[in-house]
């Protein structure tokens, strides 16, 4: 697939002085990396500067992490039909502030991107107005109604990376087989909402909170059921699929199962599923409103014990900018959603700090294992591979407040949390397109 950044880089940069975290390599070293002609040339703990060609530009890291781009595998644009809430770039300029290089945008926009000639508008407006690549994905269903396929050979040949009905979860169990069956002509990836239309017809986790707000609940089983059900189509079809935001235990340990069975399955979570509890909610703040619902911390907890122990594969944004119009009003009117891009990293970096997941183990959850289960050549930093990554401080605090957004939207779950680790720089094609000194 052709790259969205299509300006040359300069020839030769050599970052020195740099903490080197590199999870597809397991590298974990102090050292220098050399970047020629938008790739990465070599890396080591102490590279020879004799051999640098005449005016290779030198970049102090200064100490700081130096790691593959994060590769975000869930992100809703709303361009085309929905420019007011998100456009193509500026999502471009809320991912690299985050340190998001590459991302999978879904289908839902206006109209659907459901044939060959939407995806191709896709990536072209990406070349032409993105800093980042912008990977299209392609409706399973036309019009994303769940009840005829797409074309799915022809949006592969235009470059859709995977299948979705992006925010809807198919509900007919013969579709979804009929999908994971033709998908496997070529290979393609299916990835699915979990959320059963007739048990998640709530706005919120249901127990005791939803019942003391007076608000509709949307019981756990709503996201088991229809996954456990995926999973014997799976093992019927021997299809490839992905599902892409879990935020149940149970459904960790249905994938868990799955993958004891061979089965060719993955999962994700997004980001507020690991970081937020429903207690976040407090008195109706709807933009804590997201879909998947805030879980009770049991379920948090078991988020997080699934990254730690790879029942879960990824981290996503699940990014889903809204407008004023929709996010305040009454919480059970609501839309679902919340930004994501730029507090990614910074809030999966708690999980660190709290010593509950391994820093290597994080950033393989935010860049290589989405590249590689979207089938991209990213997310790493081995000799050939494009010079996509980001710099950043580990311990660096900041306060994320949403004056400084640079999502066209600003309904942030994560409005005035203190954080710890920031990014530095964000390199895309070996050209520095973000950098925390401009």
């Amino acid at each position: 697939m052709k790259r969205s950044i299509n300006t040359k880089p300069p020839r030769q940069r050599l970052f020195v002085n740099a903490r080197i975290i590199d999870p597809s390599q397991s590298l974990d070293i102090q050292g220098d990396v050399l970047v020629s002609k938008g790739k990465i040339e070599a890396l080591g703990k102490s590279l020879p500067r004799d051999q640098l060609k005449p005016f290779c530009k030198i970049i102090d890291c200064g100490g700081a992490v130096l790691a593959p781009g994060l590769v975000d595998a869930r992100v809703f644009i709303g361009e085309p039909g929905g420019e007011h809430r998100e456009t193509i770039k500026s999502a471009s300029r809320a991912a690299v502030s985050g340190g998001v290089t590459s991302l999978a945008m879904m289908p839902d926009t206006s109209p659907v991107i459901d044939d060959a000639a939407l995806v191709a508008f896709i990536r072209q407006t990406a070349r032409e107005k993105s800093r980042v690549n912008i990977l299209p994905t392609a409706a399973l269903s036309k019009g994303l109604m769940g009840e005829e396929m797409t074309e799915f050979g022809l949006l592969s040949d235009a470059g859709a990376v995977a299948f979705t009905d992006g925010s809807k979860t198919v509900q007919s169990a013969q579709m979804m087989r009929r999908a994971l069956t033709y998908a496997g002509d070529f290979d393609a990836l299916i990835m699915a909402a979990t959320r059963d239309a007739t048990l998640g017809g709530g706005v919120m986790n249901a127990g005791l909170n939803a019942t003391r707000m007076g608000l509709p609940g949307i019981p756990r089983e709503a996201e088991i059921i229809p996954l456990e059900r995926d999973m014997r189509l799976v093992a019927m079809t021997k299809g490839r699929y992905h599902a892409s935001t879990l935020s149940t235990s149970d459904a960790a340990d249905v994938i868990a199962r799955a993958k004891d069975r061979a089965l060719d399955v993955s999962a994700g979570v997004a980001i507020a599923n690991l970081a937020l509890n429903e207690n976040d909610i407090g008195s109706y703040r709807t933009f804590f409103r997201v879909s998947p619902p805030l879980r009770n911390e049991d379920d948090r907890l078991a988020m997080v014990d699934g990254i730690r122990t790879g029942k879960i594969d990824l981290i996503c944004s699940n990014h889903n900018p809204q407008d004023v119009d929709t996010k305040r009003l009454p919480f059970a009117e609501a839309a679902d959603g919340a930004v994501g891009l730029e507090s990614l990293l910074a809030a999966s970096l708690r999980l660190y700090h709290t010593d509950d997941v391994p820093l290597m183990r994080i950033l393989e959850c935010l860049s290589t294992s989405p590249a590689k289960r979207l089938g991209l050549n990213c997310g790493t930093l081995a000799v050939g591979a494009p010079a996509d990554m980001v710099l950043f401080d580990p311990d660096a605090p900041w306060i994320l407040q949403e004056k400084d957004l640079r999502s066209r939207s600003r309904n942030t779950a994560f409005e005035g949390a203190r954080f710890q680790g920031r990014v530095l720089k964000t390199i895309v094609n070996g050209r520095t397109v973000f950098s925390r000194e401009n």
